[in-house]
Protein backbone atom coordinates (compact mmCIF):
# COMPACT_ATOMS: atom_id res chain seq x y z
CA UNK A 1 0.00 0.00 0.00
CA UNK A 2 1.31 3.56 -1.07
CA UNK A 3 1.84 5.95 1.61
CA UNK A 4 -0.47 8.72 1.01
CA UNK A 5 1.72 11.91 0.07
CA UNK A 6 0.50 15.49 1.74
CA UNK A 7 -1.03 16.87 -1.58
CA UNK A 8 -3.12 13.77 -1.23
CA UNK A 9 -4.01 14.29 2.49
CA UNK A 10 -5.21 17.60 1.70
CA UNK A 11 -7.26 17.05 -0.98
CA UNK A 12 -9.16 14.23 0.77
CA UNK A 13 -9.64 16.37 4.21
CA UNK A 14 -10.92 19.59 1.28
CA UNK A 15 -13.40 16.67 -0.06
CA UNK A 16 -14.45 15.53 3.05
CA UNK A 17 -14.94 19.30 4.18
CA UNK A 18 -16.96 19.61 1.00
CA UNK A 19 -19.07 16.32 1.95
CA UNK A 20 -19.90 17.51 5.68
CA UNK A 21 -21.24 20.80 4.12
CA UNK A 22 -23.24 18.38 1.66
CA UNK A 23 -24.73 16.49 4.88
CA UNK A 24 -25.10 20.04 6.56
CA UNK A 25 -27.07 21.15 3.43
CA UNK A 26 -29.20 18.05 3.36
CA UNK A 27 -31.32 19.45 6.64
CA UNK A 28 -32.91 21.79 3.23
CA UNK A 29 -32.37 20.02 0.34
CA UNK A 30 -32.46 16.40 1.39
CA UNK A 31 -30.66 15.62 -2.37
CA UNK A 32 -27.35 16.89 -1.40
CA UNK A 33 -27.19 14.16 1.18
CA UNK A 34 -27.09 11.58 -1.83
CA UNK A 35 -24.19 13.52 -3.60
CA UNK A 36 -22.65 13.18 -0.28
CA UNK A 37 -23.01 9.50 0.36
CA UNK A 38 -21.67 8.82 -3.37
CA UNK A 39 -18.85 10.92 -2.58
CA UNK A 40 -18.37 9.03 0.92
CA UNK A 41 -18.03 5.50 -1.50
CA UNK A 42 -16.22 6.41 -4.41
CA UNK A 43 -13.40 7.86 -2.51
CA UNK A 44 -13.23 5.59 0.71
CA UNK A 45 -10.33 3.62 -0.73
CA UNK A 46 -8.26 6.78 -1.35
CA UNK A 47 -9.00 7.25 2.00
CA UNK A 48 -7.91 3.92 4.05
CA UNK A 49 -5.25 3.58 6.10
CA UNK A 50 -4.83 7.32 6.81
CA UNK A 51 -6.76 9.26 9.60
CA UNK A 52 -9.17 10.92 7.18
CA UNK A 53 -10.74 7.35 7.02
CA UNK A 54 -12.35 7.49 10.43
CA UNK A 55 -13.98 10.70 8.93
CA UNK A 56 -15.28 8.99 6.01
CA UNK A 57 -17.06 5.68 7.93
CA UNK A 58 -18.11 8.75 10.77
CA UNK A 59 -19.74 10.18 7.58
CA UNK A 60 -21.30 7.22 6.41
CA UNK A 61 -23.17 6.00 9.54
CA UNK A 62 -24.38 9.14 10.44
CA UNK A 63 -26.17 9.04 6.86
CA UNK A 64 -26.96 5.46 7.55
CA UNK A 65 -28.37 5.89 10.37
CA UNK A 66 -30.04 9.48 10.28
CA UNK A 67 -32.04 7.67 7.17
CA UNK A 68 -33.70 5.00 9.24
CA UNK A 69 -34.52 7.85 11.94
CA UNK A 70 -35.69 10.27 9.32
CA UNK A 71 -37.86 7.84 8.03
CA UNK A 72 -38.94 6.71 11.30
CA UNK A 73 -40.14 9.96 12.32
CA UNK A 74 -41.59 9.85 8.75
CA UNK A 75 -43.44 7.19 8.83
CA UNK A 76 -44.99 7.44 12.26
CA UNK A 77 -45.46 11.45 12.72
CA UNK A 78 -48.89 11.18 11.97
CA UNK A 79 -49.03 9.29 15.60
CA UNK A 80 -47.10 12.14 17.08
CA UNK A 81 -44.34 9.96 18.27
CA UNK A 82 -42.75 10.93 15.14
CA UNK A 83 -42.40 14.23 15.88
CA UNK A 84 -40.25 13.43 18.73
CA UNK A 85 -38.22 11.00 16.79
CA UNK A 86 -37.68 13.75 13.90
CA UNK A 87 -36.52 16.52 16.88
CA UNK A 88 -34.44 13.80 18.26
CA UNK A 89 -32.73 13.14 15.09
CA UNK A 90 -32.27 16.41 13.49
CA UNK A 91 -30.51 17.15 16.68
CA UNK A 92 -28.73 14.08 16.47
CA UNK A 93 -27.66 14.24 12.93
CA UNK A 94 -26.39 17.91 14.03
CA UNK A 95 -24.33 17.07 16.20
CA UNK A 96 -22.74 14.41 14.05
CA UNK A 97 -21.87 17.27 11.64
CA UNK A 98 -20.87 19.35 14.27
CA UNK A 99 -18.37 16.85 16.07
CA UNK A 100 -17.14 15.62 12.64
CA UNK A 101 -16.35 18.95 11.05
CA UNK A 102 -14.61 20.18 14.25
CA UNK A 103 -12.30 17.27 14.56
CA UNK A 104 -11.55 17.18 10.74
CA UNK A 105 -10.49 21.28 11.35
CA UNK A 106 -8.25 19.80 14.52
CA UNK A 107 -6.61 17.37 12.54
CA UNK A 108 -8.05 14.57 14.47
CA UNK A 109 -9.26 11.26 13.60
CA UNK A 110 -13.16 10.45 14.45
CA UNK A 111 -13.08 7.88 17.06
CA UNK A 112 -16.07 5.59 16.69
Amino acid sequence: MDTPTDDKLASLKTLSTVIYALYALSLFSGVTAIVAIVLNYIKLDDAKGTWLESHFRWQIRTFWWGLVWFVLGGLTWIILIGWIVLGVACIWFIYRIAKGWLNLNDGKPMVM
